[in-house]
């Protein structure tokens, strides 16, 4: 698998989509990869396009993002206040961005239709884990 660390702290990995005749299978996480961090849990979050869901900081829980419907772009930076990073992944270009903790995180709806973003998250979901910011205080741009 094609592997590219973008800054701050974010991995890129290519997954493989198998076309079949009754319909497409499309990869998410291999516990044989070297990027697997252990399971906690699976959630999805649909997100309308144009609409942001963010910013939220992680303390312990690994990301692994993938979006098999739509097109998500997602914005990543280690401090609010600093430039922030975006990168899009859909099925056109099917990747799975890893997110160490620390990382702020941010994403928008960009298909036209619901978009789908799975998170195989390394633990459990535990609110007390995660900081949240304002978009209003900290703009994407």
């Amino acid at each position: 698998m094609d592997e590219v660390i973008l800054p701050p702290s974010v991995l890129v990995t290519k997954l493989k989509q198998i076309d079949m005749d009754k319909g497409a299978v499309y990869h998410g996480l291999k516990q044989s990869e070297e990027s697997y961090s252990g399971f906690g849990e699976v959630y999805f979050s649909f997100v309308k396009k144009g609409e942001v869901k963010g910013w939220k900081q992680h303390t312990r829980m690994i990301m692994n993002l993938v979006v098999p419907v739509g097109r998500v772009r997602f914005y990543v930076c280690s401090n609010l206040k600093e430039p922030k990073i975006s990168y899009e992944i859909g099925p056109d270009n099917y990747n799975r961005l890893t997110v160490t903790p620390g990382q702020w995180v941010a994403f928008e709806g960009m298909g036209s239709t619901e978009n789908l973003v799975v998170n195989i998250a390394s633990i459990e979901h535990e609110p007390q884990e995660a900081n949240t910011a304002s978009l209003d205080e900290y703009p994407l741009d």
